[in-house]
């Protein structure tokens, strides 16, 4: 599946670098990291993505019980690298049904989070209370990392966000109560240091919800 870059704050189209910006260029956001087309899931897909990435690629490893590695993709482009990745897991739910959850790791600004969390953009900061203990907790490559609940999110989903390695971390699950998912203490691994691990994710069909333009 190939498409064109996109805006990654909004989905819509952008523009290439040219005579007149030596940006990618969105007409509502201006200068940006281009959304490059998401990738069907494969281990050569997840290796395209590691290879370019600037910032974590996290994945849950091991993956919870039934869960498969679902999509993947990035912000940025040939020059720049990716300065935002997205990987998405599907499995079963904590409650039953089916469970989504997309892991964003991001530099400050680009606003990936945010799209799919469904909130206005770009960074958690303003949705997250920080002052009272942490909503949940992951082990990021080895360190214990906590999670805010971020507020203004659509009733469909629950969104965690915090820091990890200096950059954003967004934890994004479908449906809302398969946010429960979040309170056992993932384990997450930046797939850029996973070596040959790697090739062992189990590869499920493309999650619609990469494609969707909050």
């Amino acid at each position: 599946m190939r498409g064109e870059p996109s805006c990654p704050k909004c989905g819509g189209r952008v523009r290439a670098p040219g005579l007149f910006a030596d940006t990618w260029q969105c007409a509502v956001h201006g200068a940006v990291y281009p959304l490059q087309p998401v990738i069907p899931p494969s281990v050569e897909a997840l290796g395209v993505v590691v290879a370019r990435a600037q910032v974590p690629v996290w994945m849950p490893w091991p993956l919870p019980v039934g869960w498969l590695f679902t999509g993947v993709s990035y912000a940025g482009d040939d020059r720049s690298g990716g300065r935002a990745t997205v990987v998405a897991c599907s499995g079963p739910g904590p409650l039953g049904g089916m469970g989504e959850l997309l892991l964003v790791a991001e530099e400050l600004g680009v606003g990936l989070g945010a799209r799919y969390a469904g909130i206005d953009g770009p960074d958690p900061g303003p949705y997250l209370h920080v002052d009272g203990p942490p909503d949940a907790k992951v082990l990021a490559a080895g360190r214990p990392t906590s999670l805010w609940h971020v507020k203004g999110a659509p009733e469909d989903r629950a969104v965690f966000a915090g820091e990890a390695r200096g950059l954003w971390l967004w934890a994004i699950v479908w449906p809302e109560q398969s946010g429960l998912l979040m309170y056992d203490e993932l384990i997450l691994t930046d797939l850029r240091e996973a070596g040959a691990e790697a090739e062992l994710v189990p590869c499920g069909a493309l999650t619609p919800r990469l494609l969707d333009r909050p």
